[in-house]
């Protein structure tokens, strides 16, 4: 059995994906360390698939385009290291990094590469990443240097741990992160500068932008739900106070129904916070005391 696992989603990465491949394939060799190396082809119309097989790499294919996070996740049921990396397979994540990430696996549970300023790619997309890390780490109460970077390495039983949440769009880095994060596993950020791409961006900063900041909002609520409800419910009552004060001291007016009912609807909200809070604290007990994790879903190769 491998020791490591080394999956590289690609779609319609003709271009790229035989250089990606045989680079990696050499600074694995040059580790020696066992390894076996997954290229799962996300329904690729052109010659993806054939340039992977002869880099050297075994083919997993799905039948048409589901999404980046479905061949990530094709990958993790396929892997039979112990612990499992992940790079793009457009050529722009430096596989002379992988050893330094692995590295990092001696003391913790994942290790991610995150992007220096110098790397390349858009300002728009540099400060969006910076806002999404940033937001995220207030709602895992974690620093989180790179959020959404796809480069990295993580145990394979924890990648399997939270497979259900992973979505079959691009957003499977910022969901294993922020889950890993507010789990209690440990994760180390390791500086990488990432290269041109070759080829043109599937991501679209104003669809998947939107996607990002849902999925955030939404991991957060499964495992932290008051750093959400808290402050809506905070904002909320402020607001019908202030309002109420208002109306009160400046229009010499009564105190009125609006702001009661949104100090009431804040009670609610919060109410609602703390119940979910509860929620997800049984679900996390309930999770510590399986007898074992379910590690045998296996995907056939195509």
């Amino acid at each position: 059995m491998p020791e490591i696992t080394i999956v590289i989603p690609a779609y319609r990465e003709e271009e790229a994906i035989r250089a990606v491949v045989e680079e990696t394939r050499r600074v694995m060799d040059e580790t020696g360390r066992s390894y076996e190396l997954l290229v799962v082809d996300d329904g690729s119309d052109d010659g993806t698939a054939e340039e992977a097989r002869r880099g050297g790499a075994r083919v997993l294919a799905h039948p048409y385009n589901i999404g980046n996070g479905a061949a990530v996740k094709t990958g993790i049921r396929a892997a039979r290291g112990e612990i499992l990396v992940t790079l793009d397979g457009d050529g722009q994540h430096p596989p002379e990094d992988i050893p330094r990430l692995l590295e990092k696996m001696d003391a913790y549970d994942m290790a991610v590469g995150a992007r220096r300023s110098g790397s390349e790619a858009s300002f728009l997309r540099r400060v969006a990443n910076r806002f999404y890390s940033r937001f995220a780490g207030y709602m895992c109460r974690r620093r989180i240097e790179d959020l959404t970077s796809g480069f990295r390495a993580v145990k394979t039983e924890i990648a399997r741990e939270f497979l259900p949440l992973l979505p079959n769009t691009f957003s499977s880095p910022t969901t294993i992160t922020m889950a890993a994060a507010r789990s209690g596993y440990s994760f180390a950020s390791v500086p990488i500068t990432a290269r041109r791409r070759a080829g043109t961006s599937k991501i679209r900063p104003l669809r998947d932008g939107s996607r990002f900041l849902l999925i955030i909002i939404r991991i957060a609520t499964l495992f932290s739900p008051l750093r959400v409800f808290l402050p809506v419910s905070g904002i909320m009552f402020l607001l019908g106070l202030g309002y109420g004060l208002f109306k009160i001291f400046v229009l010499g007016t009564r105190y009125g129904p609006t702001s009661a009912m949104l100090m009431t609807v804040s009670v609610v909200i919060f109410m609602v916070g703390l119940v979910s809070e509860q929620v997800a604290q049984l679900r996390f007990d309930r999770t510590d005391t399986r007898a074992g994790r379910d590690e045998t879903s296996q995907p056939r190769e195509r």
